[in-house]
């Protein structure tokens, strides 16, 4: 019996979607989110405030009433401890607008 010819994949990997860090960034270090501020207490301070603002605001100044499960800074902190916690700095918003828009905004201020 012939042996078959092995043939050559017609398809190329698809390019990582994983976001790379940018050099200099706050977060190059492969620090854990708690050792970015992002531990129980502000895991608490979450809670308390998606539930006195539960709506997503990008989503209410489209029109459209959407859950929000994300608190935002405004303004990045990049490690800013009086940023990260400032009140006025925070926003709700769902997590599309989260991941997209505010990213996409976020990045073509860098």
């Amino acid at each position: 019996m012939a042996k078959l010819a092995t043939l050559k994949p017609r398809v190329q990997p698809a390019p990582s979607r994983i976001a790379t860090m940018q050099p200099g960034s706050w977060r190059t270090g492969k620090q854990s989110s708690a050792a970015r501020g992002y531990g129980y207490r502000w895991q608490q301070y979450r809670l308390r405030f998606l539930a006195e603002h539960p709506l997503c605001v990008m989503c209410q100044a489209e029109g459209r009433v959407t859950a929000a499960t994300i608190v935002d800074h405004k303004q990045p902190h990049r490690g800013d401890e009086r940023l990260f916690w400032e009140p006025t700095n925070h926003q709700a918003l769902c997590k599309p607008h989260h991941d997209g828009e505010k990213q996409r905004e976020e990045h073509e201020q860098a």
